[in-house]
């Protein structure tokens, strides 16, 4: 299928946005955005979670320690008894079971005093056996606990005290799990903050997480802390935020190149638009019919040229199939048959003429240049025709052969005129010579009397005629011998006399029934009696051939009065034909127009210009009669003013 302007994106049906390019970047900052808020939010339930379970893990650590704590306090209490009840004595109390036990377990020294705080007895008893239980049980210094019970006797009366120092170090590593330890740095630290005992021997780091719980009445000032190992990383440092930037990066890398394509495509765009505009402009311009059809005779499109020259739309002949509605219909079979010649490449390349029919029913005459339609792979799919439309050249050919054969009869009449120029000044002398003998004849008769009257009235009468004949072929000669006006004073009266005798037999001939009016006492004009005599025939002849087509009666009126403008005549040859349809005195005389079809179209215009060259002027009116009225007027002569 051809280019369609008028079916193209010229229409705004298409057009890029300005922004466009940056939407997959606003987009995957969008996304962008939303994975960073995703892992804030991700990384704030990890911290939580994890300091939950922070706190769980402390309290259940704390309530280990605390129950151990207690167990000791309550092994403790079971050696105060045995104490009170006197089965231990001061020299065998380094070497009781329980107290070895603890001091295995995590007791540092054992110490018993009585009531007046005297120590009584110790384990162990020396400073090499103390050391030795020391490193037995891992006490490494530090702060150290004290489990203290009162010895009492069955009556319940007071002996004396028993204090256990405990390392606070031995029972955190004795009593810590070791799924505990791996996962949190343990710490017992004091109310300063310094560390009592520790799991590890680095400080803490400032991007741990910790979590701190008292320890209770067995270590009042003592504090149990954790710190964990796994340390939750802040989101802008994760993985995917370094997988998000680099996905942004390249997302801008991809907009720019998008954006750079796009103002290339724009550009490309801008050009085509303006180039289809070009296009568009200039097929309106042309007064050249363009049309497409397909393979199949479908119109595929038509340019507004050819719309307009049929009377149709664009819109209402794309896709319209044979027959066209411009198509002639008594002529459908031969231009179908032309149609389909085409079709199968016969089409002339010279071209064709064609008669179509506007929409309003008038036929025009169209040449038809067909050339086969090829696509830009080179298949061909239908044929383009460019067509011309040459109704008015027909015409004025028409015109031409009319006028040429209306020229060659004027010069067969100029011929003529010749000849009866010729004829007029031959038998001016004849007629001079009849009227003489005819009167020498009269005057001869007259002498003898009596004269013979019947001899006499023939006489007369050719000698009447004869001096009528002669001023005929005056008068004739004078209308066909070329001359300057010589304007004088005229009788109007006289001349119309004298034109309507000329044209008597002819009125007769043509069963005209005519009447003269003139005004008495009409003043005189100053004209070209044989001139204005040829104005008012040839107004004459146009008002009889305007009545030769009806049947009707054929009525003639010619007027002469003063016109309503002071100092001019006004003569006006009213006629009882068609009329002149609406037409002015412009039309009327321009030349070469004429409402006959044998006329030439220059009788109105000579007369026009005869009346203006006698300063008068020629116009149309209504007519008495019903039909057509022209009417001239001229200034009376100056003396009579």
């Amino acid at each position: 299928m051809p280019p369609q302007p008028r079916l193209s994106l010229l229409g705004g049906k298409f057009s890029l946005l300005p922004g466009l390019w940056a939407w997959p970047l606003v987009i995957s900052l969008i996304f962008v955005a939303g994975v960073m808020a995703w892992l804030s939010a991700m990384q704030r339930a990890d911290l939580e979670a994890q300091r939950a379970d922070m706190i769980a893990d402390a309290l259940s650590l704390e309530a280990q320690l605390s129950g151990r704590l207690d167990s000791e306090s309550a092994r403790l209490k079971i050696l105060a008894d045995a104490l009170g009840q006197h089965t231990i004595s001061s020299a065998s109390f380094a070497g009781e079971a329980m107290v070895l036990d603890g001091l295995r377990r995590f007791w540092v020294n054992v110490t018993w005093l009585d009531n007046a705080g005297r120590i009584v007895a110790t384990a162990p008893p020396d400073d090499t056996k103390r050391r030795d239980v020391v490193k037995s049980s891992g006490d490494d210094g530090g702060l150290s606990g004290h489990l203290m019970e009162t010895i009492t006797d069955r009556d319940g009366r007071v002996h004396g005290t028993l204090i256990a120092r405990y390392s606070a170090a031995s029972v955190l590593r004795q009593k810590l799990p070791w799924w505990l330890a791996s996962k949190y740095d343990i710490r017992l630290v004091d109310v300063g903050g310094d560390v009592i005992a520790s799991t590890v021997s680095s400080p803490r780091d400032s991007d741990q997480a910790w979590y701190r719980v008292a320890l209770g009445p067995s270590m009042p000032n003592a504090w149990l802390e954790l710190s964990a190992r796994a340390v939750v990383k802040p989101w802008w440092k994760s993985l995917p935020v370094a997988l998000m930037g680099g996905f942004v990066g390249l997302v801008l890398l991809t907009s720019l190149m998008l954006r750079r394509q796009m103002q290339s495509v724009s550009r490309a765009e801008e050009a085509w638009r303006n180039e289809a505009a070009w296009r568009q402009a200039m097929e309106d311009s042309l007064a050249v019919g363009i049309r497409a059809r397909a393979l199949d005779g479908r119109l595929i499109y038509v340019n507004k040229a050819m719309a307009d020259m049929v009377g149709y739309t664009p819109d209402e002949l794309v896709g319209v199939m044979p027959p066209m509605p411009y198509w002639l219909p008594d002529e459908l079979e031969q231009t179908m048959s032309r149609h389909r010649r085409t079709l199968a490449g016969q089409a002339p390349r010279e071209g064709y003429e064609s008669r179509w029919r506007h929409r309003d029913g008038r036929t025009m005459d169209v040449m038809v240049y067909e050339a086969p339609l090829v696509d830009a792979s080179g298949e061909h799919i239908g044929w383009m025709a460019s067509i011309v439309n040459i109704t008015e050249r027909k015409q004025l050919e028409e015109r031409e052969r009319k006028q040429l054969e209306t020229m060659a009869h004027h010069a067969r009449l100029t011929m003529l005129g010749e000849v009866a120029s010729t004829l007029a000044h031959e038998l001016n002398q004849p007629l001079s010579v009849i009227i003489s003998y005819n009167t020498g004849l009269l005057n001869a008769l007259e002498r003898v009397r009596p004269a013979d009257e019947g001899l006499m009235r023939p006489l007369k009468t050719i000698g009447e005629q004869a001096a009528h004949a002669g001023r005929i072929v005056k008068r004739i000669r004078e209308f066909l011998t070329r001359h300057e006006p010589e304007l004088e004073p005229c009788d109007v009266t006289q001349i119309a006399v004298e034109a309507m005798n000329l044209l008597q037999r002819e009125l007769a001939k043509q069963k005209v029934t005519w009447r003269l009016q003139c005004a008495e006492g009409l003043s005189q004009v100053m004209a070209d009696p044989v001139l204005l005599e040829q104005v008012l025939i040839n107004l004459v002849r146009n008002a009889c051939d305007a009545m030769s087509q009806q049947s009707a009666d054929r009525q003639l009126l010619i007027q002469a009065h003063p016109s309503a403008q002071s100092g001019f005549v006004k003569v006006v040859v009213a006629d009882s034909g068609p009329g002149l349809g609406g037409r002015t005195i412009d039309q009327l005389c321009e030349p070469f127009y004429s409402t006959k079809s044998d006329g030439m179209g220059m009788g109105l215009a000579i007369c026009r210009s005869i009346i203006e060259l006698h300063y008068g002027v020629l116009d149309v009116e209504d007519s008495p009669l019903g039909g057509a009225a022209l009417a001239f007027s001229l200034p009376v002569a100056e003396e009579q003013e």
